[in-house]
């Protein structure tokens, strides 16, 4: 990667036919069950609740996502498990859309699934990469940042971007990707990554200019692909040789007989991690993201910015599952 850090700038790009959004939305949510388990005994997984009343979290990343991409080109990758609370949520978007993974073998496949997928309608398309469990205050801030790595892809299209965010604090939660030297005016080749550090290493890599890593990233959709070498190899071409049979519905058989093999492998750990020398990263501002990955961080969340509940709207009821706000006060009262 010949690489240089980004600050986000005000950047304007044309929405082209090129550009696609693949939004992560598998997950089962784990560390939240406390507040997400429903009153019948169900955990609800987070992406498919609400931080206010309002819309899920999920439908806040397709929004978020449109600032790249047009809802005919934002593609959701879910597991069938979890139809009852995707189903309703994901209407607005074409059905073919919305890729159903007969279970969930983790973030690597469910990259690699979706991006096959998009490849064999789009050789040319360029992928930003976005988790659907997120909370952002200041969302102009993220889409300037999402577009600039839009536009360095078409302009290096060998290179993939990173997004990271500078740190509003030392989070010893959080994964750190630390930039080979300091965050500057354009994006930097990625170093390392560090994950959940101690506290001493957590302030030490804040004020040596390592950003929160957000799971966010964007690049061709070639240059994504390249990231699953040998050790994807073979599913590669097991996926590649279903989808040219036009085996669309992974709730086929064959589908479901692959997915069984699949042993669960992370995206950032078990294929970014092995390819850092490869990856730039773009510095985000300060923008009031969290994962709300616990407890505690749903609740700062809700008491750092302020967040009041969303206004009702009889015409349009709130599809979330649940109303993660209303949680919190029930477990204080």
């Amino acid at each position: 990667m010949a690489g240089r850090v980004v600050r986000a700038e005000d950047v304007s790009i044309m929405i082209d036919t090129n550009c696609w959004a693949l939004i992560l939305a598998g997950g089962q949510g784990t560390r939240l069950r406390s507040l997400t388990t429903d009153g019948t005994g169900i955990a609800v997984p987070k992406q498919y609740c609400s931080l206010r009343g309002g819309p899920s979290l999920l439908q806040e990343a397709i929004e978020r996502a449109t600032a790249v991409a047009p809802l005919v080109r934002i593609v959701v990758v879910v597991a069938a498990e979890h139809r009852r609370w995707w189903f309703p949520q994901l209407a607005a978007l074409p059905s073919r859309n919305v890729i159903v993974q007969p279970e969930n073998r983790g973030t690597a496949h469910g990259v690699l699934l979706p991006l096959l997928q998009i490849m064999a309608r789009d050789r040319e398309a360029r992928v930003t990469l976005l988790p659907a469990d997120h909370f952002v205050r200041d969302e102009r801030i993220l889409a300037t940042s999402l577009q600039r790595a839009t536009e360095l892809s078409r302009l290096h299209p060998d290179d993939i971007y990173l997004l990271g965010v500078e740190p509003e604090e030392a989070d010893t939660e959080l994964g750190y990707i630390v930039p080979a030297g300091r965050p500057g005016a354009a994006p930097t080749p990625v170093l390392r990554f560090t994950e959940k550090p101690e506290l001493a290493e957590a302030q030490k890599l804040r004020s040596d200019g390592a950003l929160w890593n957000v799971f966010i990233a964007g690049g061709t959709g070639t240059a994504m692909l390249r990231l699953f070498g040998e050790r994807y190899a073979e599913t590669k071409v097991r996926m590649q040789n279903l989808l040219a049979d036009g085996r669309v519905s992974t709730l086929d058989q064959a589908w479901r007989d692959l997915y069984a093999e699949l042993p669960t492998l992370d995206f950032s750990r078990d294929v970014l991690e092995e390819h850092a020398a490869a990856l730039g990263v773009i510095a985000v501002p300060a923008c009031g993201w969290t994962d709300l990955g616990t407890p505690r961080r749903v609740e700062q969340a809700l008491s750092r910015h302020g967040l009041r509940p969303f206004a009702r709207e009889p015409l349009h009821p709130p599809q979330a599952a649940l109303n993660l706000s209303e949680r919190v006060a029930a477990s204080q009262a």
